[in-house]
C-alpha cells in the first residue's frame, strides 16, 4: 500500500529525496489518516447546507448581511451561493501565512475585494471557504471544528476524521522555501496548507485529517441522500442541490480527475496533498483516493493521471458488472 513516512527530508542541492532506513519507514495501513487538504471544503459545504436546511442561512443572501465587518465582500454584494460555487470573484488565496498576528490576518481577509464582478466568472478560491467559515461561525456561535464534529462526523461515526494535530497521519512535505511558502520542515500530523496552519489548523478550505474508511461513510451518506444507517445529517433536497451542476462545494463532470466517470453528473473534489473523491449517482458508486504525493516535496504541476486513471478503472468496472 506504500509508505506513510518514507523520507526524512529533501536535498535541494541534489534535487533528491533523502530516504529513511527501511527499518524506520512507516507503512500505510487501512487505518492511516491522511491530510485531506481541500477535501475539507466538502465538509464546510455540508455544514453550510445544514444551516440552509434549518433556515439560519440563505443561499442567495449577501455575505454582508452576516459579516458587515468584511467590507470587501459586503460592499460588492457577494452571496453565499457565490462562495459555494466559486463565482464570488475573489482571487485564489491571500498570503495570510506572512501576517505577523491573528489580527493582521483577519484584517487582510476582511478587506479583500473581488477581482471580477461577483456572479460573472468561475475562479476556484480558498477565500470562498474561509469567508463561509466566518459566516457559519457568526450565525451559529460555534467554531467550524465543532460544527463539523457535532453535525457530521460524530453522527456518522467517523471517529478518525478531525482537524489536527493528528500524530499518526501520513507525512507530507519537507516544507521550505523556495518551493513552499513557509519554513516548517518535514510535516506529519499537522496541516500542510500554509494558510490553514497560520490560522491555527482549523480552516474552511483545509485542515481535516481522515481515513479512507471514514470517507467511504461520508460518500455513502451523500449518495443515500444525506443519511447513513439511523443517522441523518442532511435532507435529500439539499444533497441534490449540492450534487447538481454547478454543484455547491463540489465540482461536476471534470475529466481531469474524474476520468471516464465524468460526463454523467459525477461530482467530486481534489486535495493538494494527493487526495480526491468522486461520487457517481448514475451507478451509486464512489471513489476515494488518499495519497501523500507532496512527500517529500511539492512539484509545480501535480500529476493527475493517477486520479483520472483510478476513476476510469472504476467506471469501466461498473459498466462491465
Amino acid at each position: 500500500m506504500g509508505w506513510a513516512v518514507r523520507y526524512t527530508s529533501y536535498d535541494e542541492t541534489s534535487d533528491t529525496a533523502v530516504e529513511l532506513p527501511p527499518e524506520d519507514r512507516v507503512p500505510v495501513t487501512v487505518d492511516t489518516p491522511f491530510d485531506l487538504a481541500s477535501l475539507t471544503k466538502l465538509f464546510t459545504a455540508v455544514a453550510a447546507a445544514q444551516q440552509l436546511e434549518r433556515g439560519t442561512l440563505g443561499i442567495d443572501a449577501r455575505v454582508g448581511a452576516y459579516l458587515p465587518d468584511f467590507t470587501g465582500a459586503a460592499e460588492h454584494g457577494v452571496t453565499v451561493r457565490q462562495l459555494l460555487t466559486h463565482t464570488s470573484g475573489l482571487r485564489p488565496e491571500l498570503p495570510l501565512y506572512d501576517c505577523p498576528t491573528d489580527q493582521a490576518r483577519l484584517a487582510m481577509l476582511r478587506a479583500e475585494t473581488p477581482t471580477t464582478r461577483p456572479g460573472t466568472a468561475y475562479c476556484y478560491s480558498d477565500l470562498n471557504m474561509l469567508l463561509l467559515q466566518h459566516v457559519l461561525e457568526r450565525v451559529t456561535g460555534r467554531g467550524l471544528d465543532v460544527l463539523i464534529r457535532d453535525g457530521i462526523t460524530r453522527p456518522l461515526g467517523m471517529t478518525s476524521t478531525a482537524f489536527g494535530p493528528c500524530p499518526g497521519a501520513a507525512a507530507t512535505e519537507d516544507q521550505r522555501r523556495p518551493w513552499a511558502k513557509a519554513d516548517r520542515g518535514m510535516l506529519r500530523g499537522v496541516v500542510h496548507d500554509e494558510n490553514a496552519w497560520a490560522l491555527g489548523g482549523v480552516a474552511g478550505h483545509a485542515g481535516l485529517f481522515a481515513t479512507a474508511r471514514d470517507l467511504a461513510v461520508f460518500c455513502r451518506t451523500l449518495l443515500a441522500g444525506g443519511s447513513y444507517g439511523p443517522a441523518r445529517v442532511l435532507g435529500p433536497d439539499l444533497v441534490d442541490l449540492m450534487l447538481t451542476p454547478p454543484g455547491l462545494g463540489l465540482a461536476v463532470d471534470q475529466p481531469w480527475f474524474m476520468g471516464e466517470l465524468a460526463g454523467r453528473g459525477a461530482a467530486g473534489h481534489t486535495g493538494f496533498t494527493g487526495t480526491s473523491l468522486v461520487l457517481d449517482r448514475a451507478t451509486d458508486t464512489y471513489l476515494v483516493l488518499l495519497a501523500n504525493t507532496v512527500h517529500p516535496r511539492r512539484r509545480v504541476l501535480p500529476d493527475n493521471r493517477v486520479r483520472a486513471g483510478a476513476a476510469t478503472r472504476l467506471a469501466r468496472a461498473v459498466q462491465g458488472a
